[in-house]
């Protein structure tokens, strides 16, 4: 009975080409869409997140107290509270790690021995860079290069220069590349740095690096010593300290252990980036919810043919059911033409999604994507992500052809025979 059904179905399908190609070609380019939008957003956020762990601090320690003195004794219970003013006109103290080298003596000890894997102190500075007529502000960072590149792996990045030049140059500079083409720095050119109190210093760029990530490739890279200079600190204070661990995705224990042995502040690079991440799972609601949109208009599509394959052929519909097809069989039989056009259009998506990725990942043109800049699209291939369209859209295909089969089983053969001209 399933062979007579199959051969049933077949040949209603193809007793209308046009229609159903027409059908199972809107069913395909819509998969193909999805698959491709899903392929985009998630490639872009793996993207995003093996350049942050590759290149970016996995913890931030920050000059923040975790139990700063408090500044109004008036709240909570102030029996307990006794302030001695000295003199009611101040500033507030700067954010700075004091003593920074007894916190890399707590990194490097057995406490979080197989857990830090890198440590490097930083002094964190906003300039003013000049070149010719061209000036702009810029982070400035001061760091031990060879820790440095542990953490970031900033030899890596250069685009020209090297590490050993920087560390034979006085005042020797790391130029990011968007700094370097809004100043028309070169390599070997004298860039003067102008620090927060009016300082001037002329300096010469020994490197230009390129790591994808805007935020970095917007910075400059100086000696600790040149950065703590700048920002007026002495040799044992520094504004930070990054930390590159074991496991990236599971630092937050780790980053909870260094606040209460240190004292100060630290994040996680989760933490620092939780607004990014928040708008790729955003994107992603959005995505999925597309996947059903399109899902539902595809299925309307397939209900449309078989609606009218049951109008144009009620006469034999009428003929099957008085040589004994059972109701349900008709619901079975419509049902299983609605699956099968909904299965052409799905898998001839996905292969012209495999194509479309492909294209798009083949194309070598960089372009800022959110927060990187890449040569090219980031592209995921995770199979799931075909696997899940093509089964939602067979799915709702598959479900879109039960009301025209209930139509079609409700068919009386006595009346639409007595009806025909036959």
């Amino acid at each position: 009975m399933f062979r007579t059904l199959f051969d049933i179905a077949i040949r209603h399908i193809l007793g209308r080409k046009r229609q159903t190609l027409t059908t199972m070609l809107a069913v395909s380019v819509s998969t193909t869409v999805l698959i491709t939008t899903i392929s985009l957003t998630r490639g872009l956020l793996d993207s995003f997140t093996e350049t942050i762990i590759d290149v970016a601090p996995h913890i931030s320690l920050k000059g923040e107290k975790i139990d700063p003195i408090p500044t109004n004794l008036f709240d909570g219970d102030p029996s307990s509270k006794v302030a001695f003013v000295e003199d009611n006109i101040g500033r507030d103290e700067p954010e700075e790690v004091r003593n920074y080298g007894r916190i890399l003596e707590i990194a490097a000890s057995p406490a979080f021995s197989g857990k830090i894997v890198a440590a490097s102190p930083f002094v964190e500075s906003q300039i003013m860079a000049v070149k010719g007529n061209r000036n702009q502000p810029v982070l400035l960072k001061g760091v031990n290069i060879d820790r440095e590149d542990r953490i970031s792996r900033i030899g890596r990045s250069l685009t020209s220069g090297d590490l050993v030049q920087f560390k034979k140059t006085p005042d020797a500079l790391l130029v990011g590349s968007t700094v370097a083409n809004d100043l028309g720095v070169e390599l070997d050119d004298q860039l003067t740095i102008i620090s927060p109190d009016g300082t001037s210093r002329q300096c010469k760029v020994a490197g230009i690096f390129f790591t994808g990530v805007n935020a970095a490739d917007n910075t400059i890279l100086s000696s600790l010593k040149l950065g703590q200079i700048i920002e007026g600190l002495p040799p044992n204070k520094v504004t930070g300290i990054s930390f590159k661990v074991r496991d990236p995705f599971a630092n937050a224990p780790v980053a909870s252990d260094l606040e209460r042995m240190t004292g100060y502040r630290c994040l996680t690079w989760q933490e620092e980036n939780a607004s990014v991440l928040a708008l790729f799972r955003r994107i992603g609601v959005i995505v999925l919810s597309l996947v059903g949109f399109v899902g539902i208009v595809s299925g309307f599509g397939v209900a449309n043919i078989l609606v009218t394959t049951v109008f144009e052929k009620s006469r034999d519909i009428a003929i099957m059911r008085s040589f004994g097809f059972s109701s349900l069989q008709m619901i079975g039989l419509f049902v299983f033409e609605g699956f099968l056009v909904g299965l052409g259009g799905a898998l001839a998506g996905g292969v012209l999604a495999t194509g479309s990725i492909g294209f798009l990942a083949s194309l070598h043109i960089q372009s800022s994507q959110g927060p990187l800049t890449k040569s090219g699209f980031s592209m995921s291939w995770n199979p799931w992500y075909f696997f899940f369209v093509i089964v939602v859209t067979v799915l709702i295909s598959t479900i879109a052809a039960a009301l025209p089969s209930i139509k079609a089983a409700k068919l009386e053969p006595v009346k639409i025979l007595r009806e025909s001209n036959l």
